[in-house]
């Protein structure tokens, strides 16, 4: 009775603990990490989530990029990390649902082994073709890809990146097996769409819209259900005839395993609030990013879209026949 009352007192004082820590954070500095490399759409929102997110928590968000293996890496550190809140990562649709599907031997379940914070926004994905390829519009893109498909090459941020998997799924959609080569990052990708050294890209729309506009790519279609604001005369797949082509990346913030509520509270609040001044919400939709609603936002909604992002995203990453080691 001795032993069972004295392990009782030390887990309620571990918990009282615990709680009185939760409540004080943050008191040092935190750690943002940003999976990818630095310079690319998911590297320049989190910093301007990063920025504001230290002016309400009164602690600086130092942003650390880890990039590799299609940003597990980065997320693989924070699933390993102590969940004690001074460490997050800044999640996408690769790192924490294709993932799960395109790799053999994922480093972690993006659905158990992290505590689901806050979901920040989507930017959706537009299809651009280098801007001597003989097509208008997306029926005419789908027929003169059927009809080369075999001379025909698309690139890609990498394998496994958005990217990547925007024009698998639209291969699968539209029934072509075309080449794909793999670049280390946009940049070079873009570089050698303008230079007419591959046909099209699946590229994110902040990184699209400054070479739509400058006529040095030819926008054919935003793979969402709507139109952007950031590019409100580019029709989408489905306004063209192509159901089910919608994709696009999303930005979510998740600590490791095991957070507190209260510390889970505490960055979500942040997170929510940052969201709404004014001056980011501009910055994130200059970007072309579409910030959620407060109530898509939750932790509690953002476990359930995790759950439902990786059973969407399977079929037609299993289907197609991609896999990275």
């Amino acid at each position: 009775m001795l032993a069972r009352a004295f392990a009782v007192a030390v887990g309620l004082s571990l918990t009282l603990a615990q709680a009185a820590l939760a409540q004080s954070y943050p008191t040092k500095p935190m750690t943002m990490i940003i999976p990818f490399a630095a310079g690319g759409p998911t590297d320049v929102l989190g910093r301007v989530m990063a920025q504001r997110m230290s002016e309400l928590l009164g602690q600086q968000v130092v942003v650390e990029n880890v990039g590799g293996a299609g940003g597990m890496t980065g997320s693989k550190r924070v699933a390993d990390a102590a969940p004690d809140g001074y460490s997050f990562v800044l999640g996408t649709v690769g790192t924490h649902a294709q993932g799960q599907s395109l790799y053999k031997r994922p480093l972690y379940h993006a659905a158990t082994d992290f505590t689901p914070v806050a979901l920040i926004a989507e930017v959706p994905i537009v299809l651009i073709a280098r801007k001597d390829l003989p097509v208008s519009n997306l029926a005419e893109f789908i027929a003169y890809a059927k009809a080369n498909q075999s001379k025909m090459q698309y690139g890609s941020a990498g394998a496994g990146s958005a990217t990547h998997l925007g024009c698998v799924l639209l291969n699968y959609l539209i029934g072509v097996d075309i080449t794909h080569v793999p670049y280390r990052g946009t940049g070079p990708a873009m570089q050698d769409l303008q230079g007419g050294r591959i046909d099209y890209l699946c590229e994110v729309i902040s990184t699209a819209k400054p070479q739509i506009d400058g006529g040095t790519v030819k926008a054919i279609a935003i793979m969402t259900k709507e139109r952007s604001k950031a590019l409100p005369n580019v029709p989408t797949g489905l306004e063209q005839g192509t159901a089910n082509l919608e994709a696009y990346t999303w930005n979510a913030i998740f600590l490791p395993k095991g957070a507190a509520p209260e510390i889970v509270k505490k960055l979500h609040d942040a997170t929510v609030e940052a969201m709404k001044t004014p001056n980011v919400r501009e910055r994130l939709e200059g970007l072309g990013a579409v910030i959620v609603s407060e109530d898509r936002a939750s932790p509690e909604y953002l476990g359930r879209f995790v759950q439902n992002e990786i059973e969407k995203w399977a079929g037609p990453i299993k289907a197609s026949g991609v896999t990275v080691e």
